[in-house]
């Protein structure tokens, strides 16, 4: 079913937690926006992790629901860094239509000395390593997996360099994570977690206008002008690169305002919302599958007070089994 478009003021803004598409047809640019509030805090104050880890998990999250909700098939997209910095492990999955899960995994003794230190920058945190992009159709395909290296840039960057290598796209990301400390309506004090982001791509009817620039000056650079130098592109990520942090999470500017004060000029258009939603794909019987695979021995050191309990890293939830459970049927 084709994508209703709509002009600003003829429809009810899509809130928080909804992906909207939009494009720009006069600089051939289309791409997606989106502000995550209730889902993001959901999955953030799950695990009570500390705000630096917070943060950047959050813009993980950003960037996975951004890019997953491109998909055009059932499967999942997967956003993965491992690094030797203090948060040495992020991940976040989106399986389609809309279900989003992540967590992530730090040193406490390490993140503490960076703290301390100042040295709280998403690249310090992370350190050097690798930051991959994974697509599974599911069990009747190979996954795709795409690996960029952490250099100690921003996750935005890094994200650029992704598309620049994999999918030969000009594409320009931008995500910013916030923690608000507010009031609810009965006046008490209240902490959340905001955050958003917009990615937005270079896809002229003409494919040569889009080109990409050899990476390090390739045997096939021939000194001829890359896309970057392409004027409707230059526009386009030069307005991007106008957006203020503040912009992409405060819930009183909105992702169809700023979209709106980045592009009323060019004839931005809006698409329809996809909503996302706070969902682990853990159950009882799929890890109980994997435990019937254990060994005796093994689920016997499993055991802890006669029961064997499986806490998801993802959603927190503790699963219990019985040894009996999981001993093969006669």
């Amino acid at each position: 079913m084709a994508e209703a478009a709509a002009a600003l003021g003829q429809f009810d803004f899509a809130g928080d937690d909804h992906v909207v598409p939009f494009q720009v047809e006069g600089l051939d640019v289309r791409g997606r926006a989106v502000q995550l509030g209730p889902m993001l805090d959901a999955i953030l104050e799950r695990h009570h992790y500390p705000a630096p880890v917070a943060r950047l998990l959050a813009e993980v999250v950003v960037l996975t629901v951004l890019l997953g909700t491109s998909l055009k098939f059932d499967g999942k997209f997967t956003v993965q860094t491992k690094g030797d910095g203090p948060v040495d492990l992020l991940v976040a999955d989106f399986s389609t239509p809309e279900n989003v899960r992540a967590y992530a995994r730090f040193d406490q003794a390490l993140l503490n000395k960076a703290v301390e230190a100042g040295e709280t920058e998403p690249e310090q945190l992370l350190g050097k390593g690798i930051l991959a992009f994974t697509i599974d159709q599911g069990k009747f395909s190979q996954p795709y997996q795409g690996i960029v290296p952490l250099d100690g840039t921003t996750l935005e960057e890094i994200a650029g360099v992704y598309f620049r290598q994999s999918e030969q796209i000009p594409t320009r990301v931008r995500l910013a994570a916030a923690e608000l400390f507010d009031r609810d309506d009965a006046g008490k004090p209240r902490h959340r977690w905001r955050a958003g982001g917009l990615v937005a791509q270079f896809l002229p009817e003409a494919p040569e206008r889009m080109r990409q620039p050899d990476l390090h000056g390739g045997d096939g650079d021939t000194g001829s002008r890359p896309h970057g130098d392409d004027d409707a592109w230059l526009e386009a990520r030069s307005l991007v690169e106008t957006i203020d942090a503040d912009e992409l999470t405060d819930p009183l500017v909105g992702t169809e305002r700023l979209l709106f004060r980045l592009f009323h000029e060019r004839g931005v258009r809006v698409y329809e919302p996809r909503a996302v939603f706070d969902r682990c794909s853990c159950s009882r019987d799929k890890i109980k599958g994997v435990l019937k695979g254990f060994s005796a021995e093994e689920i016997e050191a499993s055991q802890e007070n006669g029961e064997i309990a499986v806490t998801c890293e993802f959603c927190s939830t503790t699963y219990r089994f019985e040894p009996a459970e999981l001993q093969p049927a006669e």
